[in-house]
């Protein structure tokens, strides 16, 4: 007769096939992610209420800070709150949950990406194209971009976990257990577009950024003169696109800190090692999604007067959409 405790297992009725209960060693690490996730929620909605309401923010550029608020909201409202589930708790919501959940990280994780690709292209054309800047970059065109970028991410995330959305659970080795799992092709595809390509593009177009924006400076301090300023003016990006090009080129640094050592910990490290510090190096990724919104706060005083006027209810007032806030 088996007298073995199965009060440590997730569904003590299937005892040969059910996973244990996860450890209660890891307060600390649910109470960061906690109040990531709070801080999340907050600071992200206020960038995208900042945004959305006052006419004055209604920008391209700002468009796509927009488009990238909300994939960091749902980072808060989607990923984190189900990293901390599965870490304190069982699955008990079923196969198909976890695939759902896996699917809608999976693709803000993705439109993340697309949208620092966006962002990075945007400051290119401001800076290396100032003329044709305000021509071509419309705030008509870059919904129509940013619309098609996330139908991107939805596309390419249900490419990516094909297998896993076809046959939910298929890759849980154990009863109550959700874990993301794809085929070798889908990983190496993985790599190659989210993280080579998208690093190749982002890096040239900042190396460019970058190179263009240190000449344009140094033109404008050796123009002393009026008149040669005014008549080169026309050429050259301004100087608040080149102010912007700075925020943008740190909000892009950060990201790519953040982003990067999840892809290289899984191309170095053995299945083992990395789940050993798989939990460190996404919750290091998702913390760049609280990080976003506090460069806004150093960087941008447009956020902090919109904060203000959000906090003090100055927006419950009929004419404060069309507030100076620049």
């Amino acid at each position: 007769m088996d007298t073995t405790n199965h009060s440590d297992l997730c569904f003590p009725q299937q005892a040969n096939t059910s996973c244990r209960k996860p450890s209660s060693d890891g307060a600390l690490f649910i109470i960061l992610l906690s109040a990531e996730c709070v801080l999340n929620v907050l600071l992200n909605l206020l960038v995208i209420i900042s945004i959305s309401y006052f006419r004055q923010l209604h920008t391209p550029t700002n468009l796509l800070l927009l488009s990238l608020a909300i994939s960091d909201l749902l980072v808060g409202l989607v990923a984190v709150p189900g990293a901390i589930y599965v870490t304190i708790s069982c699955w008990f919501l079923g196969d198909i949950a976890c695939s759902l959940w896996n699917y809608m990280t999976f693709t803000v994780a993705t439109s993340s990406v697309g949208n620092m690709v966006l962002i990075s292209a945007d400051r290119y054309m401001a800076i290396c194209d100032p003329l044709h800047y305000n021509v071509n970059v419309t705030v008509r065109r870059i919904q129509c971009c940013v619309c098609l970028s996330w139908m991107a991410a939805l596309l390419y995330s249900a490419i990516i976990l094909n297998d896993q959305l076809g046959h939910p659970g298929m890759y849980n080795s154990c009863h109550g257990e959700c874990v993301i799992g794809f085929e070798v092709y889908a990983g190496i595809l993985d790599i190659v577009v989210s993280f080579v390509l998208a690093l190749i593009i982002i890096i040239t177009l900042y190396m460019r950024v970058f190179v263009v924006a240190v000449s344009q400076a140094r033109a404008m301090r050796s123009h002393v003169t009026c008149v040669k300023l005014q008549h080169s003016a026309p050429f050259r990006a301004k100087s608040s696109e080149l102010k912007a090009a700075r925020t943008i080129g740190v909000l892009v640094l950060v990201f790519l800190v953040c982003f990067c050592p999840y892809y290289i910990v899984s191309l170095v490290a053995d299945n083992e090692k990395f789940g050993s510090v798989m939990k460190y190096v996404l919750y290091l990724y998702d913390v760049n999604s609280c990080v976003n919104p506090l460069i806004y706060a150093l960087f941008y005083p447009w956020f902090r007067k919109a904060v203000k006027h959000i906090v003090t209810l100055r927006i419950l007032h009929p004419s404060s959409r069309e507030a100076n806030i620049l």
